[in-house]
């Protein structure tokens, strides 16, 4: 039975993760505060929700949490046939796979934050959810808006998660709701991630990601950018740069890894059963599996 690990992104946090990883891991969480420069690993366990969900502490914790959670369980598995994260999860697959190593991943994560929240600030935006609704007719609607609207995670079938404008969001809720769609609403982020409104984001993030070396990857890494499985380490770095401002292809991914026959998929980090909820609705047919703390 091949088997993929699927690493959580943002939306995973929750107040208190970390903490029963914290006696043996503990060297991973001083590394982490030194390299963000706070305290990251008590907001982590300590809160308040409102810290923890600022985009400049949400992706770092998300990142070590699922780490952590990979760390203390993986050596009891066999090795999987494939990885892949959903949007900053990709960051942790990077690590998992040996393109980077955990110190790089620190950074980029620090770096790749700052980028997009100083990119919100600049350009005040949001996303939606848009449910039970095809994609061919979401991108059309998003198609006909003159403001910034953008498909931005294909999530799961019937679920497909749009970005952009203020105003542009709310002309497409209305019009996905007149369109039919089951539900259509605003979700609380703080900008418009995977749009070209996180283009001043991309500079600042390509600095950090050309410091560091990219292996190849010891175990095929499925990307958001094509959703499919990459080794060549230059092909990597470059995607990992173009994801900040494109979707996230999740629901193309999973089916891809089903049709490579990968039919066992493990959720790794955050308060779980996020993934696994979507590899289901892509596939009543393969195991799922959520590898949470604790």
């Amino acid at each position: 039975m091949a088997k993929a690990y699927l690493f959580a992104g943002q939306a995973a946090q929750f107040v208190g993760m970390g903490h029963s990883l914290s006696a043996n891991y503990q060297q991973y969480f001083d590394e982490a505060n030194e390299v963000m420069g706070f305290d990251l690993s008590k907001i982590m366990i300590e809160g308040p929700e409102e810290d923890l969900k600022q985009t400049i502490n949400t992706q770092p914790a998300v990142f070590l949490h699922s780490y952590l959670v990979w760390l203390a369980n993986h050596g009891a598995h066999d090795a999987p046939a494939a990885v892949a994260g959903h949007s900053l999860g990709e960051l942790t697959a990077l690590v998992v796979a040996g393109v980077i190593s955990f110190e790089d991943g620190l950074n980029l994560v620090k770096s790749r934050a700052e980028a997009m929240q100083m990119a919100c600030e600049q350009n005040p935006s949001t996303m939606a959810a848009i449910l039970g609704m095809e994609d061919a007719i979401v991108e059309k609607i998003c198609d006909g808006i003159e403001e910034v609207v953008v498909p931005a995670n294909y999530n799961c079938p019937g679920q497909l998660v749009i970005s952009g404008s203020k105003e542009g969001i709310d002309k497409a809720i209305e019009a996905c709701k007149e369109g039919g769609a089951r539900r259509a609403l605003e979700i609380s982020v703080a900008g418009a991630f995977h749009s070209p409104l996180m283009e001043p984001a991309v500079e600042q993030f390509k600095a950090a990601v050309d410091r560091v070396n990219f292996n190849d990857a010891q175990i095929p890494l499925y990307q958001n950018v094509l959703a499919d499985a990459i080794i060549d380490g230059a092909t990597i770095k470059q995607n990992i740069i173009n994801q900040v401002t494109s979707p996230v292809r999740w629901t193309q991914t999973i089916m891809n890894m089903i049709y490579n026959e990968i039919n066992h998929f493990v959720e790794i980090g955050g308060k779980g059963k996020i993934l696994q909820g979507m590899v289901r609705k892509v596939s009543r047919e393969v195991e799922t599996e959520v590898w949470v703390e604790g």
